[in-house]
């Protein structure tokens, strides 16, 4: 097949037009893990027999019971390099209908540096930890075979990371300070980063060899079900008619979306194609209806029960289960999505845009009763997570529901090449994480085995001066810088290895220090100066990307917001808290993200003034801030702020300055 080049303007004269876009094309402008090659005839059936055997070996280890932990990883990374060097070529300039005979090469070769721990295992754990000559350079093609992997598939920010922290390990008697560490040989390191499950195979890619293969494939199962187009429509009966309806819909199937992709730019891609046209024909701006779909994407790895690769690596790293962290995320994440349906209505009544006709949108019964059945799986598995089984058997389960809920009704029915098809989808999708948590072990082997990591925390709190604020600000900045080149697990992993130890020295609890590192990874993708999710957002929109950037990040001020909140107070990742606290701290905090929206926007019922939207501002904060005397204090500002607002929107009356 002929895959001819698309370039921005192509994608933004049809999106504004509302026709179809080539989302393969279109994704491979913001998203490096969708660049990938598409064969036809032998090497297309090679190449997806090889991603089908990846997830029944998945399926089976699931189902009757996982390997050795080194064993099982090294299956897993064997089968990721081989699809990655086949599917993702050296160079961008070379063909993507065929295959180079160096990818071929290279893609053996990383096949077989994983199978030889396999293959001779028996031996490597009887030598414990001595190198032979054969060891030495089977590790070291090993190491330098992740590298060049996560340059293909995820790009070249965390390669330059990972050598930094190679050259570290071998220059540090050479470093002057506090840096300084005895140094580490070659022998030393190949082999605690390839022979141990401390580097490479070590937990991040652990929890990608388990449940979080399971959940991408659940994933593309639900995709292939037909749930996406589910929830859009869904979304449209319910929001639609509203005010400024194809913005909030924008917003509910993004939410939702989130569940199906655990990318943002594919979020945006997916939903973004429908509702970006809409918003712009209701009379959003093009920035704004780029934001909006960006914001509400990148939420979607935020939004429990079924949150980012990130979230699962979390639950392993803090040591709780899963369900744990889901519980912990649901108020910041519906504080998330609150602020940005607040400021997507405030929007529409500022410009009077109004939703659209009722008649033309689907009938909630009817969509129910259509394709209900496919949400199915999805309530599934929270049952099965809070019912106390591991997230891999809930997963599993789900997987097997989702193709049998699909065969309820016709129109949704799976056929057998569906199924296989899925098989292939979910391993491909996979493999941005799996090298992603690859080439994260190789700087968690460094920082292990050079005690980096405890040198980096107190350096971090001696810059911050052993305050907590400043120390949070400086991870956020951390966060969000790599966020613009490292993909979110990558980045959690980096962060929650450098940073989080140093927050939670200051007093912070686990928890609360790994979901602060968590949530500004995520919200790189809209943060200027590079927002891939606003980029994307854009190239529909036809709008100016550094525009949309920043409009995302006024929608998603939550997110700036709501992590320095609950590590301060934890009761809002509902840590010791009762019922009645809950419903106490679910009002106040609703009530303090509309003001810190009308404060942002500078709207609510009028435009708002100088005191009125500082009040907003300042009494919305503190109504976040669970505590008594803050819940009080913010909301006397906030009455302060509102009998101010009042009098200007009599004052604007006066001269027929009125908002429907």
């Amino acid at each position: 097949m002929e895959q001819k080049d698309l370039n921005n303007e192509t994608i933004n004269n049809q999106a504004a037009d509302g026709e179809d876009i080539d989302l393969q094309k279109f994704l491979a402008q913001y998203d490096r893990e969708s660049d990938f090659r598409i064969f036809e005839g032998p090497v297309r059936w090679i190449v997806g027999l090889i991603a089908i055997s990846f997830s029944l070996f998945q399926l089976y280890t699931a189902i009757f019971g996982s390997l050795d932990a080194h064993l099982q990883r090294a299956v897993h990374l064997s089968f990721a390099m081989a699809l990655v060097f086949l599917l993702f070529p050296s160079r961008k300039n070379w063909s993507r209908e065929h295959l180079h005979w160096m990818d071929v090469i290279l893609a053996v070769i990383a096949t077989l540096m994983p199978l030889y721990i396999v293959v001779f295992y028996p031996q490597l754990v009887l030598r414990a930890g001595l190198m032979t000559t054969n060891d030495m350079i089977i590790g070291g093609i090993g190491v330098l075979l992740v590298l060049e992997a996560a340059r293909r598939v995820v790009g070249w920010p965390i390669v330059t990371i990972a050598v930094l922290f190679l050259t570290y390990a071998f220059a540090g008697p050479n470093i002057p300070g506090t840096f300084a560490h005895r140094g580490v040989s070659p022998e030393m390191l190949v082999q605690h980063l390839y022979f141990t499950t401390e580097g490479i195979f070590g937990i991040p890619l652990g929890v990608s060899a388990t449940f979080i293969f399971l959940f991408i494939l659940f994933g593309a199962y639900l995709e292939k079900s037909g749930l996406g187009q589910f929830f859009i429509d869904l979304a449209n009966s319910i929001a639609g008619w509203a005010r400024g309806g194809p913005a909030k819909v924008a917003v509910i199937s993004s939410a939702l979306m989130g569940t199906v992709s655990g990318s943002s730019v594919a979020n945006v891609a997916g939903t973004g194609s429908f509702t970006i046209p809409m918003m712009k024909k209701l009379g959003y701006k093009p920035e704004f209806a780029g934001a909006v779909e960006a914001a509400a994407s990148t939420g979607g790895q935020l939004m429990p029960p079924i949150m980012g690769a990130a979230a699962f690596l979390m639950a392993e790293m803090v040591g709780v289960p899963y369900i744990q962290i889901a519980k912990a995320a649901a108020i910041p994440a519906l504080l998330y999505f609150t602020g940005i349906m607040i400021g997507v209505h405030l929007e529409a009544k500022k410009n009077g845009l109004k939703g659209i006709s009722r008649e033309m949108l689907p009938r909630v019964g009817k969509i129910l009763l259509d394709r209900g059945h496919l949400a199915l799986p999805l309530i599934a598995i929270i049952y099965l997570l809070v019912s106390g089984y591991t997230p891999m058997r809930a997963a599993l389960w789900a997987i097997a529901l989702t193709i049998v809920a699909s065969m309820f009704r016709a129109s949704t029915r799976m056929s057998v090449k569906d199924i296989i098809k899925g098989l292939a989808d979910g391993a491909r999708s996979a493999l941005g994480v799996i090298i992603a948590c690859a080439c994260a072990g190789i700087i968690i082997g460094v920082v292990t085995k050079t005690g980096l990591g405890l040198k980096l925390g107190s350096v971090l709190i001696d810059l911050a001066g052993g305050y907590l604020l400043p120390t949070l600000f400086f991870t956020m900045v951390t966060s969000i810088i790599l966020g613009m080149g490292v993909p979110t697990t990558a980045n959690y992993i980096i962060t929650a290895t450098i940073a989080a130890p140093a927050i939670i020295q200051l007093g912070v609890p686990v928890l609360a220090a790994h979901l602060f590192t968590f949530y500004f990874g995520i919200i790189a993708d809209i943060t200027p100066p590079v927002a891939l999710a606003a980029f994307a957002g854009s190239g529909i929109a036809r709008g100016n990307p550094f525009m949309t950037g920043i409009r995302a990040s006024m929608l998603a001020i939550g997110a700036f917001i709501i992590p320095y909140i609950f590590v301060f107070s934890p009761a809002l990742l509902l840590i010791d808290v009762t019922l009645p606290k809950i419903l106490m701290l679910l009002v106040t905090s609703l009530t303090g993200m509309t003001a810190v929206s009308a404060a942002v926007f500078g709207f609510f019922s009028t435009k708002t003034g100088w005191i009125d939207r500082l009040c907003f501002l300042i009494g919305g904060l503190l109504l976040i801030d669970p505590g008594l005397m803050t819940d009080l204090i913010g909301a006397c500002i906030l009455a302060v702020g509102m009998t101010f607002h009042l009098l200007k929107k009599k004052s604007d009356e006066k001269k027929g300055i009125v908002y429907l």
